[in-house]
């Protein structure tokens, strides 16, 4: 089976959901409504309209990311699939593709359905796709003769898995073979295991359709073994090719998380595959980014990538969780009303960034000195000098490290504009 054209997927809404009153970071609500009718409140965020703690998207920021991203895959002649697990929100999906983006990546059954039912219609699975519910999810997708999906495989055993289900089905499975390192997770690790699956696919054609190659490059914590890591895959893609082994034309050749999208753009975009191929990147954070872990990959990127460099702005964040300080027992110390189930702390607390008095004229810069301390399900301890200007009532803003966990601790976000005036919520799948 060949593909010869590289469709713009659409990812429309089919029926515009309601948000549901009993949720966490929300203005008051009796009834469910749409996010339409939300922004048509007026809610704004510094006259205390919202519920804190609360996680709020900045638009600017958000459509700023946007932007660049794709302006820097588009400079590599490459193509875009976000992996929506960051998110796990259809309405940024939306954007994403509507930027310009080739697909989405996700990571299971699951995640790709709900994609599915919020209107997209490109889905690369990174990931295995491996036991009877989760194969039945993706079959009843692949009735949709629209719908283009791809998963990985990595063993013998998992594609006589994945044909025994789907030959009793009579529908074709487009896989990625994907190429691993010790001590990783995933993924074929030598020569034996390469050949094993291959020998096992060319078996299985007419269901199991090899459609590329895929890696995860970001187990490896160096460039250089990277680089070496990503030439070994691109050898394999292009011999795979050469024994005319792929049932795809063009081939896939995929990458990419959010800390070394530049350097799998650079070795996939220089290794001269011409249209035999096309390269998919897959990071996920850009679009909101961070302050932690994700701000200190990106400024690595911004040093060592000319075209990022070229590009005269870099990604900016675009997420942050407001609350209350609720008591100021010590001279030193203020308890602030957010803790474990609000944000991620797996890659550092949250950052105080913005303090604000309602009734001000505005935000302030938080003092430096300020920082979260213990961690707790609801509350935190915020270090502060002694005799510092904090009171209870006020509010406070935080930046974020990792936004995948905390993505996944909202059902809903509200969107701001400049003016902290609500303009749209974002639901999220977890």
């Amino acid at each position: 089976m060949k593909h010869t054209t590289n469709k713009i997927v659409s990812a429309q809404h089919a029926v515009p959901r309601l948000v549901q009153p009993l949720s966490k970071g929300l203005g008051p609500m009796k009834q469910p409504l749409s996010a339409a009718d939300i922004a048509a409140r007026g809610w704004n965020l510094l006259r205390e309209d919202l519920s804190l703690p609360a996680a709020v998207l900045y638009e600017e920021n958000l459509a700023h990311n946007l932007q660049w991203m794709q302006a820097f895959a588009d400079a590599y002649g490459v193509k875009l699939a976000p992996h929506g697990k960051t998110t796990m929100a259809p309405k940024l999906f939306a954007r994403q593709m509507e930027t310009g983006a080739w697909g989405i990546t996700l990571a299971t059954a699951h995640q790709t359905r709900v994609a599915y039912e919020h209107g997209i219609r490109r889905v690369l699975m990174a990931n295995q796709l491996v036991g009877k519910q989760n194969m039945s999810v993706i079959a009843s997708l692949l009735e949709d003769p629209q719908f283009d999906f791809f998963c990985l495989v990595d063993s013998e055993q998992q594609v006589e898995m994945l044909r025994r289900f789907f030959q009793s089905r009579g529908q074709r499975l487009n896989v990625l073979l994907e190429f691993g390192v010790d001590g990783g997770r995933t993924g074929v690790r030598d020569e034996k295991q390469l050949r094993n699956t291959l020998d096992a696919l060319s078996h299985c054609r007419e269901h199991i359709v090899l459609a590329g190659v895929e890696v995860y490059e970001g187990i490896l914590q160096d460039e250089t073994s990277i680089r070496e890591f990503l030439q070994r895959a691109t050898n394999v893609a292009r011999d795979l090719a050469r024994e005319k082994l792929y049932d795809r034309s063009p081939a896939i050749l995929s990458g990419a998380g959010s800390a070394w999208y530049d350097v799998v753009a650079d070795v996939f975009s220089k290794a001269d595959l011409g249209e035999a191929f096309e390269i998919v990147l897959r990071p996920g954070c850009y679009l909101t980014h961070d302050v932690g872990v994700y701000r200190a990959a990106q400024q690595q990127i911004m040093l060592r990538n000319p075209v990022a460099r070229s590009m005269s702005s870099t990604l900016v964040p675009a997420l942050q969780l407001w609350a209350y300080v609720q008591s100021v027992p010590e001279n030193e110390k203020a308890i602030i009303a957010l803790g474990k189930r609000d944000a991620a702390f797996d890659a550092g607390l949250p950052v105080p960034a913005m303090h604000y008095r309602p009734g001000n004229s505005g935000p302030l810069a938080a003092p430096a000195s300020w920082k979260l301390t213990p961690w707790m399900d609801q509350h935190t301890y915020l270090r502060i000098e002694g005799g510092a200007d904090i009171r209870v009532g006020d509010m406070i803003a935080f930046d974020i490290s990792h936004p995948c966990l905390t993505f996944d601790k909202w059902r809903y976000l509200a969107v701001l504009d400049s003016s902290f005036q609500v303009i749209d919520i974002v639901e999220t799948f977890f």
